[in-house]
C-alpha cells in the first residue's frame, strides 16, 4: 500500500511495509546515497556516503586493485530499497578473501591441490562417441598444455574409477599455486565450481578464458541437455553459479593485470 507525499499528489513508498518485507527476508534496507572507492593503508576501500564498509568480521572492505574495488560499488549502488547480498557476488567474494582467505591461505591453496588428484579432466567418458570426441576438444588441450608449460602429465581413466596420478606431477601443477590471498580465494571458487584446479590454473595463466572455462567445466552437462532436453532446476543452479564463477574470473583478471 502507498500513501500520498503532502502536497505532491504522487505515492510515496510504504517505508514501514518496505522494513517488514526487509526484516522478514533477512535483509537491510539501503541506508545510503552512494557508493565510492578510496584508496587508504588497506587498499581501495569502498566507502558508503563517504564511511568505510566492514566485512562482518568487521575488517576494512577494500581490494587491492581499483578494478576490483570500483566493481564492488557498483554492486553496492546497484541495491535498492533492500541490500540484498545474493545480487553482490564480488562482495561476498570479497568477504570471504579478508575474513576466510588472508590467514590461512596455505590451508586453502591445499584444498585447490587436492584437486589435482581427482580432476574433472582425469576421468573420461566411454561412449558415445559424441561425447568422447567433445571431451578431447575441450580438455586435451588443457592436458597437453600443462604438461608443456608445468611440466606436469597425468594419467587419464574411463569412467569414474580412481586413478593414482604421479606424485611428480601432482607437485609440478601445484607449484603454479599462488601465495597472493585474493587470487588464491578467487583461484578456489573456480576450482570448485568446475571440479577442475587445471581449468582454473588455465584461466589464471591466461591459456583459456572465462568462457572458455565454463564451456569446458560442463562438457557433459551440455551433452546430456542436448540429447533430453534441458533441466530447468540445474539451469537455475547452473546460472546461480555462474555469477559466482564470473566474479571470480574478475578477481583474477584484475590481479593478474596489476601484477603483469
Amino acid at each position: 500500500m502507498r500513501e500520498l507525499d503532502e502536497g505532491s499528489g504522487k505515492a510515496a513508498p510504504d517505508r514501514e511495509g518496505t522494513a517488514r518485507n526487509s526484516a522478514r527476508s533477512g535483509q537491510r534496507q539501503r541506508f545510503y546515497a552512494c557508493a565510492s572507492v578510496k584508496e587508504t593503508p588497506e587498499g581501495f576501500a569502498i566507502l558508503l556516503d563517504d564511511k568505510p564498509v566492514r566485512t562482518p568480521s568487521r575488517n576494512v572492505l577494500a581490494a587491492p586493485a581499483r578494478a576490483i574495488a570500483e566493481a564492488i560499488a557498483v554492486e553496492w549502488d546497484a541495491q535498492r530499497d533492500v541490500i540484498n547480498p545474493m545480487t553482490m557476488p564480488l562482495t561476498r567474494l570479497a568477504n570471504s578473501v579478508i575474513d576466510g582467505v588472508a590467514g590461512r591461505v596455505d590451508v586453502v591453496v591445499e584444498d585447490i591441490a587436492k584437486y589435482l588428484e581427482t580432476d574433472l579432466l582425469f576421468y573420461r567418458a566411454g561412449h558415445p562417441d559424441g561425447l568422447v570426441a567433445r571431451e578431447s576438444v575441450h580438455w586435451d588441450p588443457v592436458l597437453l598444455w600443462a604438461a608443456e608449460a608445468l611440466e606436469a602429465r597425468f594419467i587419464l581413466s574411463e569412467g569414474i574409477v580412481h586413478v593414482c596420478q604421479p606424485d611428480q606431477a601432482v607437485a609440478a601443477a601445484r607449484k603454479a599455486l599462488p601465495s597472493d590471498p585474493w587470487m588464491v580465494g578467487a583461484l578456489h571458487v573456480v576450482t570448485t565450481l568446475t571440479g577442475s584446479a587445471l581449468l582454473a590454473i588455465a584461466l589464471m595463466r591466461g591459456r583459456l578464458d572465462a568462457g572458455e572455462v565454463w564451456a569446458a567445466a560442463h562438457v557433459d552437462e551440455d551433452w546430456n541437455s542436448e540429447q533430453w532436453g534441458v533441466d530447468e532446476e540445474a539451469a537455475v543452479r547452473r546460472a546461480s553459479r555462474l555469477v559466482d564463477f564470473q566474479a571470480a574470473a574478475t578477481v583474477l583478471r584484475a590481479r593478474i593485470e596489476l601484477t603483469g
